[in-house]
């Protein structure tokens, strides 16, 4: 009797912590949000750069999973950092198109999902994407350090909102509330500060930190120290020798041949230093572990030009660079990092700007909005399970409002799908057929050689013009 009323009391016991295991759910993971304005795609070294050097951020990629095929949304800032935060086509709103369609208080945000569930939600740097009435804090945000319509600084030190003297004259920026730094202060640390600080101070309730750098986007100002570092490595690595700096040809202007900006490299190792502090921060209070980091970039690199501006970088052997739908002004360095869910390694699953929304709030185990990230997909199967997804799925890229004399690009529409890629010149009545897979550097045009798969896409992109009531400059008569 005693021994069956022992059974009976574990039994009891047993049910009593598997009650109490079902009633304590998993705490939801903290989310990272750590976006570098103008990064190219090989400006990590991770990627392959010998001549910057991002050794925090290599670190954490290393650890998680590395997308060999990201993408940005648009090869430019604001379409492409609309498509983040909506998980639509920066299209949808013609933007960029005739009257530039806004970011709305009525659209539905990342930043209001992840609120609604609880979340504290922090911006912290370049928003861009405000009218009149639309800033961070009024779509999902709780915090807003440096978020407005500036796109960037006027300098880089503070102030940041006007021009160094001598360096010519213009309207003021509206980067917003970050008055409290010395004068000089560098802006990167700033922003980097008012993050580790909020982390710090609400570490006992999951959060949502949108840290988006101005850096690395023009102007080009660097940290003395660390510029003089990056001349002297220049000579190390090409000597004094005399070669070309750019390359011409008629559809992307001219291209920058190699990675040797000293202030340029100065930037991205100021921005490095932010990500290893804030990884330091989490890894100190205990909650690395279960907080997911992505690490992206808005559009490729600033390599081509049109005028004879300066530019920042190399996106070699990538064709172009910002404002271009080729390879070079789209693909971008892009990784996600959660230990407690992500085993390391690299996935050549198509990503693009639209599908951070959907994967963010699945991996986080919040509310569907699927009338909201319209052309999101998430790819959180590739995360949790190492699969490659959505090979049949068509990516679209639509830039109506080229800038030729600056950039140097082309009015045109792309369109990649499986392993091919085109791009619609409609404005000239001509396209451009690559195979991927074989010819990442956009050089061999196959439209004439492979007419069906030319226009089995060229019919995916002039449906999605329709579809998407993509602006489209009217010809002239």
């Amino acid at each position: 009797m005693r021994s069956i009323t022992i059974k009976v009391l574990a039994i009891i016991a047993l049910l009593a912590i598997g009650y109490r295991g079902i009633g304590q759910s998993k705490k939801q993971p903290n989310v990272v949000f750590f976006l570098v304005d103008d990064l190219g795609w090989n400006d990590v070294s991770y990627a392959g750069s010998d001549f910057y050097e991002t050794p925090n951020i290599d670190q954490v990629a290393e650890q998680g999973k590395i997308f060999t095929n990201a993408y940005a949304a648009h090869p430019r800032c604001v379409p492409s950092r609309y498509a983040m935060v909506t998980g639509r086509y920066p299209a949808r709103i013609q933007s960029p198109g005739k009257g530039e369609g806004k970011l709305t208080d009525d659209t539905h945000t990342i930043a209001e999902s992840f609120k609604e569930a609880g979340y504290t939600t922090f911006f912290a740097g370049k928003w861009h994407l405000a009218s009149s009435e639309s800033y961070p804090d009024t779509q999902g945000f709780d915090y807003n350090y440096g978020g407005g319509h500036a796109g960037a600084p006027k300098s880089y030190f503070q102030p940041y909102n006007v021009q160094k003297k001598g360096k010519g004259n213009g309207k003021e920026r509206n980067i917003e509330n970050l008055e409290d730094a010395p004068e000089g202060y560098y802006l990167s640390d700033h922003l980097t500060d008012k993050t580790v600080e909020f982390i710090q101070n609400n570490q006992e309730q999951p959060f949502f930190v949108y840290l988006a750098h101005y850096g690395v986007h023009t102007p080009f100002e660097g940290k003395d120290e660390k510029t003089k570092k990056y001349r002297k490595k220049s000579r190390q690595l090409y000597g004094e020798e005399e070669v070309p700096e750019y390359s011409f040809e008629e559809t992307t202007g001219e291209t920058k041949l190699r990675q040797d900006n000293p202030v340029y490299a100065a930037m991205i190792e100021s921005v490095d230093e932010s990500f290893g502090r804030v990884v330091q921060q989490l890894k100190d209070l205990g909650i690395y572990e279960n907080t997911i980091i992505v690490f992206t970039s808005d559009h490729g690199g600033l390599s081509n030009r049109g005028n004879g501006r300066k530019t920042a970088t190399s996106n070699l052997p990538l064709r172009a660079g910002k404002g271009h739908n080729y390879e070079g002004g789209i693909r971008i360095p892009m990784f996600v990092s959660w230990p407690e869910e992500i085993n390391a390694g690299q996935s050549e699953t198509v990503v693009t700007g639209t599908d951070y929304f959907p994967t963010l709030t699945e991996l986080a185990d919040l509310k569907e909005h699927n009338d909201a990230y319209l052309d999101g997909v998430s790819f959180a199967p590739t995360l949790l399970k190492d699969k490659t997804i959505n090979t049949d799925r068509p990516v679209f890229w639509h830039s109506p409002k080229p800038r030729p004399k600056s950039t140097g690009d082309l009015a045109n529409t792309a369109v990649r799908l499986g392993d091919y890629k085109l791009l619609d010149f409609y404005e000239e009545g001509r396209v451009e057929l690559y195979d991927l897979t074989k010819d990442a550097a956009e050089q061999n045009n196959l439209a004439s050689s492979m007419p069906e798969k030319r226009d089995e896409l060229l019919a995916l992109i002039k449906d999605w013009r329709k579809e998407v009531d993509a602006w489209v400059k009217p010809n002239k008569k």
